[in-house]
């Protein structure tokens, strides 16, 4: 028996369920047929942000960043690259903390930019600050890879 993924949906946030073997075939929502990996990172809000969490086969990298915030905004296309690169290993979320307030009170988020690395709804790794896409690289693969995560 094959082994089962879950990915939700970033369009109509459905969670969608197949056998992992299949994450290479760019695998279409259940729903709404929009492909469940689009190689950008994913606008989320509070609900959408623990649904991802939550009922992702897959690491879950978050950026939280305000409009205002200069560093955000110079580390953005930085992030928007790496989703380009990581395919299906990552899904990439960003949290407009500023139009959800609540989420970074609930996430307890301090200084913006901050990444946060979930793996099994586990957060495994965060770190503030903007990075360049070889240190950002770096950072996640030491992450993924500690064994005490």
């Amino acid at each position: 028996m094959s082994e089962k993924i879950r990915l939700v949906c970033a369009v109509c946030q459905t969670v969608n369920q197949f056998p992992v073997e299949r994450l290479n075939e760019r695998p279409l929502c259940a729903n709404c047929k929009t492909p469940l990996f689009s190689g950008e990172p994913i606008e989320a809000d509070n609900e959408s942000l623990h649904k991802h969490i939550q009922h992702s086969g897959i690491p879950v990298l978050i950026d939280f960043w305000a409009p205002w915030c200069g560093p955000c905004l110079s580390f953005a296309p930085t992030f928007s690259k790496f989703a380009s690169t990581v395919g299906n290993q990552l899904r990439l979320l960003k949290v407009d903390t500023e139009a959800n307030q609540q989420t970074s009170i609930d996430f307890n988020i301090r200084s913006i930019p901050t990444l946060a690395l979930y793996r099994q709804g586990q957060e495994i790794g965060r770190v503030s600050g903007a990075f360049s896409l070889p240190q950002l690289q770096q950072w996640v693969v030491q992450q993924l890879t500690d064994p005490n995560h």
